[in-house]
């Protein structure tokens, strides 16, 4: 069955070159298939995430991907984050939130949008 193979995240966007931008410059990630016909795959650790344009795109309001770093590495992730991108702060029931940053017993994660919308997360496991 389907528990075989790994999934892709499918982010919607408006604007395919702005979305680029923001992936490749401000997050890092580098096109693993340039030539797909509608969109732009990038490869992530040993995963992958599509972006593509839709008339759909910002409309999710929940989180779209997430990114598990190890523990020694969250806090220059996030470090390279800041300023770029506008930390999310939100109701989470036992987490505690410091600059952006929740924390409780079993992570640390921050959240922030593309420009899109597209929530997207870091999270280190405790």
């Amino acid at each position: 069955m389907l528990s075989a193979y790994n999934p892709v995240p499918t982010l919607a966007v408006k604007d395919l070159d702005a979305a680029r931008k923001f992936y490749e410059d401000t997050l890092g990630l580098t096109p693993s298939e340039e030539s797909m016909p509608d969109g732009v795959m990038y490869t992530a650790g040993s995963g992958q995430v599509f972006v593509y344009p839709s008339a759909y795109a910002g409309t999710n309001k929940a989180t779209a991907v997430s990114f598990d770093v190890p523990t020694e590495k969250f806090d220059e992730e996030i470090s390279a984050l800041r300023g770029k991108v506008d930390f999310q702060t939100f109701d989470l029931p036992g987490a505690t939130w410091e600059d952006g940053v929740a924390r409780n017993d079993e992570m640390r994660s921050v959240w922030f949008a593309d420009p899109d919308g597209n929530i997207l997360n870091i999270t280190v496991r405790l």
